[in-house]
């Protein structure tokens, strides 16, 4: 039997603030199928666009793209906010659906030429891929790909991304 994961997905009101849906992925980590069915989509996606490096920005970034890169037996660039990375880095400002952030990589994390798959849960505004794009962009690797467990309707995640391949498992509305 196939499984739907939109039914893993729990929807929080007014979370982290008043008027914002929140989609919680936690449901589908909490449940071995759920996980292994997200995470094959990913990889599969990712085997398509031939992926050598998989990024992925904190930390959901981390819970999906790890085993994707795992799976197709390469490397995982961590992209992570202020304070967090002890060696050199580079780093891109960014807008999220409810504020603003940075994001850092390590400055020798993607190598020129490497095919980089972008892994996150969640597409709202694009604020974060962006900013992830540009720097893998910025150390000479090449972006092959965004890929999300859900894509938001109603918000410019998409339009935000268009000079790169969108993967999204699902996608639901914003409210």
């Amino acid at each position: 039997m196939a499984i739907d994961l939109k039914d893993y997905i729990a929807s929080i009101p007014d979370f982290p603030t008043k008027g914002i849906l929140f989609r919680d992925v936690t449901p589908i980590l909490e449940n071995g199928p759920a996980f292994q069915e997200a995470v094959r989509q990913l990889t599969d996606y990712a085997k398509s666009v031939n992926a050598d490096m998989i990024a992925g920005p904190e930390s959901r970034g981390f819970i999906f793209g790890c085993p994707v890169a795992i799976s197709l037996g390469v490397g995982f660039a961590v992209v992570r906010k202020p304070g967090k990375l002890p060696r050199e880095t580079i780093s891109c400002k960014y807008d999220l659906e409810y504020g603003s952030n940075e994001l850092f990589m390590n400055k020798d994390s993607i190598k020129p030429g490497q095919r980089v798959v972008i892994i996150d849960d969640l597409l709202a505004t694009g604020g974060t891929a962006k900013a992830t794009a540009q720097m893998v962009e910025q150390m000479g690797g090449v972006v092959a790909g965004c890929a999300f467990v859900i894509e938001l309707d109603g918000l410019p995640g998409r339009e935000t991304l268009k000079d790169y391949d969108v993967f999204r498992i699902m996608n639901l509305s914003d409210h």
